[in-house]
Formats: C-alpha cells, structure tokens, sequence
C-alpha cells in the first residue's frame, strides 16, 4: 500500500492506493462507490454471482479504519447497489457496519443507486457535505475543491504488449474523482468524454495496483489519449 499527498483547494488531501481519500485535517475517511449487496441485487435479476463482494468490500474499509483512524467516515453516494440496501444485508455484514458506527462517525451521501440513504445507522446527508474548502458530492458538477465519486475512473496502459486497466483517482489540482471502492464495481475509461471533459486543464492519474501501491502519470500517457498535434512543418 502506497500513500498520496495532493494539494486541493489548499486542502491536503491523502489518495490512498486501496482506493479511498484520507483528509487529515478533517479526521475524515472518504469512500465512493461501495455498491454493497451487488452481488444479491444480480442475483436477484437471475444473473448469478458469487455473494461475497459485501464481505470483500467491508473488509477493504476495516484495513483502511485500522490504518488511518478517522473519527468519521463519509460515503460519497452509492454505498449500496440498491434502495433499501441495509435490509438486505446480511445479519454479520450489518454487524460489522454497526461495530464500524461503534468506533466513529458514519455520513451517507445519497447516490443514483440510493437515493435514500441508510436511516437508523449514520447521518443520512442528501446532497453535498462541505469540509473547511472542500466539497463532497456524488455527481461531479465542478468547481474548486470538489470531490466526487460516481464515474468510477480507471486507466490503461499497454506494459509488454499486455493492456492493463486499473481504478484510478484523476485531478487537475482543483478538483478530484475516487475510484469505485466496491468489489464488483466496474470502470469507465478517464479518456470518456464524461470524464475527460470535466478537466479544463491537464491532470493527472494515480493508478490503484493490485498490490495497493499508487502510480503516477500523466493522462496523456494512458491508452485512448488525444494524439498532440505535431509540430512538425509541412510547408
């Protein structure tokens, strides 16, 4: 696991290579995208897979608490695959998010998937919280000092003819998208227009690797990347 430190709207702001921001300042765990219960929502729809991706996921966040020991947690929307998620978790998974509760503040952000967050275990906050210069959100909607999820941001690189796409954060600086925490969430390439055109300037990516160690690169270096114009004269 690897560490980033990143200046946003004068704020520090901690990129975590297991996928979550640590805002030190704020005491605060930010996580995106859990999508608990994934897996019981496919399951449902008649399309079949394994049951573990809540147990997964939940395990992830106890590692992350243990390591940076935050007095609150903020999920920024979507923290459950489906509405009225909590009442089909599992009675050890509900445990586990109650003993979570236990030890420090939880804040649901409402998402697309739960636009109704949890009511009985946290603060349940609709729309956007506000820390010091930041703003949390779960659409992305601009402006300086905002944080957001939703996306599901990931880059790919071609290493020895293999492409390898990975979850990613991106930034510009002013503001930043967080990877999908969620075990069976999926990935929408940062050179999508969706993505790709929330930056008015340059940024940048911290690839999430397998063994939750960060990797820094231009945008520009990742597969699917605008070519630059040349330079070359052709008169």
């Amino acid at each position: 696991m690897t560490l980033a430190t990143l200046d946003l709207a004068g704020e520090r702001v901690v990129l975590d290579g297991r996928g979550a921001v640590f805002l030190p300042d704020h005491a605060t765990l930010v996580v995106a995208d859990l999508h608990l219960e994934k897996g019981q929502a496919f399951a449902a729809a008649g399309r079949m897979l394994p049951p573990y991706d809540t147990r997964a996921t939940l395990a992830r966040l106890v590692a992350l608490l243990n390591d940076h020991r935050p007095e609150r947690v903020v999920s920024l929307g979507d923290g459950f695959h489906r509405r009225h998620g909590w009442e089909r978790l599992g009675a050890e998974d509900r445990a586990q998010l109650r003993a979570i509760a236990d030890v420090c503040a939880w804040t649901w952000l409402a998402g697309n998937h739960d636009p109704e967050a949890p009511v009985g275990h946290g603060e349940a906050v609709a729309g956007e919280l506000r820390l010091g210069a930041l703003t949390l959100r779960h659409l992305p909607r601009g402006g300086t000092g905002e944080i957001a999820g939703h996306l599901h941001p990931k880059g790919s690189l071609r290493v020895r003819g293999r492409r390898l796409a990975r979850p990613c954060f991106a930034s510009d600086g002013g503001r930043l998208l967080m990877p999908a925490m969620g075990a069976f969430t999926g990935g929408l390439d940062v050179w999508d227009p969706a993505i790709a055109e929330l930056f008015a300037a340059p940024f940048e990516v911290w690839l999430c690797g397998k063994d939750e160690r960060l990797r820094r690169l231009p945008a520009q270096r990742l597969e699917g990347a605008p070519r630059r114009a040349s330079s070359r004269s052709h008169g």
